[in-house]
């Protein structure tokens, strides 16, 4: 295999339903010093550009949210040399406006997991990297361009709160959220992001509404989400959401127009 097709400069992170992505394309392994990744690497051709595609949870969603090993996933891609990463999945809803089918675009997140490895930097060295703008903003703009372009229903921000998981949450706990002000919930948003950060990698989420988490109060014909539900909603809007992530690549252009790799230079000067 010549290295050209072990080389991608842009990865796109798939989740809950969303398995596959190119028709045509090399299959690659990688090993990293973290274990292996989720599954095989796809490396395909998007509008003349190298194009990774990874499985979040494996082909046959053999990884639950708190198993997936995402630092061999981060660093896997930058082996290949990927510089921009896409984000998308499957979150439930926690304000009535925002509805199944709709796409929100989160700048910001809320960490509610636990024992996660969320950090390359074990030690010796000790790197500390602001969060406070997580998600690139030129990425972010893109995707919320191309939305519009396709004319599917979306929300430009939104605060994503990531639960442990695999249970789904409690009346209680979703009470809560919604009271915060807190758009959407989901199990696997950190530390996926974060790792992606410590890599200087650029990092997008799109979130795909497929239920309204323990359901809306006063509509008792809405009831508190199901895994079925999530994946039967999912794969719904699956091809909506490829074509959504094909023209947000078609866009990108070739410079880095951003900020987010600045931060992990200073830091490591």
């Amino acid at each position: 295999m010549a290295d050209t097709d072990r080389r991608a400069e842009i990865a796109v992170i798939g989740g809950t339903g969303f398995y596959e992505f190119f028709e045509d394309a090399t299959e690659i392994t990688v090993n990293t010093p973290y274990g292996h990744p989720s599954d095989a690497i796809s490396v395909g051709t998007i509008a003349g550009k190298r194009v990774a595609f990874l499985p979040r949870h494996g082909k046959k969603h053999q990884y639950p949210p708190h198993m997936v090993n995402y630092r061999a996933n981060l660093w896997a891609l930058k082996q290949l040399g990927v510089r921009r990463v896409l984000g998308p999945c499957a979150v439930g809803s926690l304000q009535p406006d925002v509805r199944p089918g709709d796409f929100v675009f989160c700048d910001q997140f809320v960490d509610r997991t636990t024992g996660r490895k969320d950090t390359f930097y074990d030690g010796p060295k000790t790197v500390h990297l602001s969060s406070a703008d997580p998600y690139c903003e030129e990425l972010r703009k893109m995707g919320i361009a191309a939305a519009k372009e396709l004319g599917l229903r979306y929300h430009p921000d939104g605060t994503m709160v990531v639960i442990q998981g695999p249970r789904f949450s409690t009346r209680a706990e979703s009470k809560w959220f919604s009271s915060m002000g807190w758009k959407v919930v989901n199990m696997t948003g950190y530390p996926e992001v974060m790792l992606a950060r410590e890599l200087g990698m650029c990092y997008l989420n799109v979130s795909l509404i497929t239920d309204y988490d323990v359901g809306l109060e006063g509509r008792p014909d809405i009831k508190p989400v199901t895994a079925e539900e999530v994946t039967k909603v999912f794969m719904e809007h699956n091809e909506k959401l490829k074509d959504l992530m094909r023209r947000i690549i078609e866009s990108i252009r070739a410079t880095v127009q951003c900020s987010c790799h600045e931060e992990l230079e200073r830091v490591l000067s």
